[in-house]
């Protein structure tokens, strides 16, 4: 499907609700999945507003081998909220951990997802938040934590010590901001999580993503759910890309939305 087509379709939508989503690996491997559990309990077809993309920074632009991408704080997903008709909003944020390894200060993390929470609350919505997996941190040896240190964030100078003092104290943050802002901060089984402490395990998202996404809660009829088992086995009719991207240091810009589901769900990724 090209542009033209997708630009058109997004003039004709009648989406029932916006679906905000702040991440990074975690996000982006399950998008598709998110998407579908948060509509199980909110409905659909959706507008959803997406910034992931693996090693994403919440505040500084981030490089994973050949591409870049700007924080999230500063991508263009909030210049779009601004824009958009007022509907209801469901925002999930997750993958906050990142920062810290990329040598953050636990003040300074904490500052950029305080922002993006009261950015999302301007416009109503209703937040679930992931807090970092604090037990799987803690109990990550010295010689996986600096294998999966030197794979992941070559540039990280950080012991693991400090990473996991730092860690608790993002840690102990987000449960004050959770309760200071009045939003749904999730913690994180152990059980979820692979060798390296911060990734979920590929066979369980879909289990932990059912756990974490029933914090979203609406009033549903029948004949809602009906629609909402659809939603269940939709697949992607366009995968979307990038609003904007460095790839070997050029620039690249894709309109959005850019990506299609089936129910006609239409995704920007910025």
């Amino acid at each position: 499907m090209n542009q033209a087509m997708l630009t058109a379709l997004y003039r004709q939508s009648s989406p029932v609700n916006r679906i905000v989503l702040l991440g990074a690996s975690n996000l982006t491997l399950s998008l598709r999945l998110v998407i579908q559990q948060i509509q199980h309990h909110c409905g659909g077809p959706s507008e959803v507003l997406a910034a992931a993309g693996h090693g994403r920074s919440y505040g500084q632009s981030s490089q994973v081998l050949i591409r870049e991408l700007p924080g999230i704080i500063a991508c263009d997903l909030w210049s779009q909220l601004e824009a958009s008709d007022a509907r209801p909003t469901y925002a999930f944020l997750t993958d906050i951990g990142n920062d810290v390894l990329y040598g953050f200060l636990p003040h300074q993390i904490l500052q950029w997802v305080t922002w993006c929470v009261e950015q999302l609350q301007k416009h109503s919505a209703h937040i679930v938040m992931t807090n970092l997996p604090i037990v799987s941190i803690e109990s990550l040896p010295e010689w996986r934590y600096q294998l999966f240190r030197n794979l992941f964030y070559p540039s990280c100078q950080l012991s693991r010590n400090e990473a996991v003092e730092r860690a608790r104290v993002v840690h102990q943050g987000l449960i004050e901001l959770a309760a200071h802002k009045q939003f749904m901060l999730c913690g994180q089984k152990p059980e979820w999580m692979s060798m390296d402490g911060i990734h979920y395990v590929y066979w369980k998202r879909r289990v932990l993503y059912q756990h974490i996404c029933a914090h979203f809660s609406a009033s549903r009829d029948q004949a809602d759910f009906a629609g909402t088992k659809k939603l269940f086995s939709q697949n992607w009719q366009q995968r979307p890309r990038f609003a904007y991207q460095k790839v070997f240091g050029k620039e690249r810009h894709c309109p959005q939305p850019s990506g299609l589901l089936a129910d006609r769900t239409m995704v920007s990724l910025y």
